[in-house]
């Protein structure tokens, strides 16, 4: 579902040097973006100039709003977006938009039950929408609800079960609670998926050599090579296992 406005959800990237993947890096890698073209700080302080005069003209009109709380996240300027988020639930209460991202701001502003209830709103209208999942299970990791975190990641996967980034997420988070069986299995789940994606190779073999099953960890690397990635861009895990 495309929500009203110009945002758009990232897509899972593991650039550079393969490093393994936590909860919080997934979450907040996955979850949000808002410019769909790059603009620099100047440029959006013009055209937050340009959107602010226009939603002085017509204060009713709800895409013109969104458009300036874009532009005041891109500026960091929190507390005019909240503003903005509210104006537009004031004359949009069922305004997913407004409500997906004001959950964003208010967890920048670490106001994480506030964030929480709106995620819950979100998904109460829209139970089946990836981001907001995750972004609920954000804040929930930031209040250190493990139970409930958990609850969540369980729902994706069994809202989403073809996605390895839904396998990958529940992996990071059970690879920090040290679960580090039901780990590996989700690891495994999300690799069969994605089975080109570093990322997710390198956090299962991190858990083997955690676990000291250096052989393992060697074949789970010599099959990622097999499957195309560059040797040398594992590298640093082929000499873990040597030690």
């Amino acid at each position: 579902m495309n929500l009203k406005g110009s945002y758009r959800a990232l897509p899972l990237e593991v650039k550079g040097k393969c490093k393994v993947l936590s909860l919080l890096f997934l979450l907040t890698s996955l979850t949000f973006t808002f410019t769909s073209v790059a603009q620099t700080r100047q440029q959006w302080r013009d055209s937050l100039e340009v959107l602010s005069q226009q939603v002085r003209r017509t204060p009713n009109d709800i895409d013109l709003r969104l458009r300036k709380a874009e532009a005041n996240i891109n500026l960091e300027q929190w507390d005019f977006a909240l503003a903005e988020y509210g104006d537009v639930l004031r004359l949009d209460e069922h305004n997913l938009a407004a409500l997906y991202f004001r959950a964003y701001v208010h967890g920048q502003q670490n106001h994480y039950d506030l964030a929480k209830v709106d995620y819950e709103t979100f998904l109460g209208l829209q139970p089946r929408h990836f981001e907001a999942r995750l972004g609920l299970a954000h804040v929930l990791q930031k209040m250190g609800r493990k139970t409930d975190t958990l609850d969540q990641l369980n729902t994706l996967v069994e809202q989403f079960p073809d996605s390895a980034t839904a396998y990958a997420v529940r992996a990071a988070y059970e690879t920090e609670l040290k679960q580090y069986d039901i780990a590996l299995y989700d690891w495994d789940e999300a690799i069969r998926r994605a089975p080109l994606n570093t990322g997710f190779v390198v956090s299962k073999v991190d858990i083997l050599i955690r676990l000291f099953h250096l052989d393992e960890a060697h074949r789970e690397l010599n099959a990622a090579v097999r499957r195309g990635t560059p040797h040398n861009a594992l590298k640093e895990w082929f000499d873990k296992c040597k030690k």
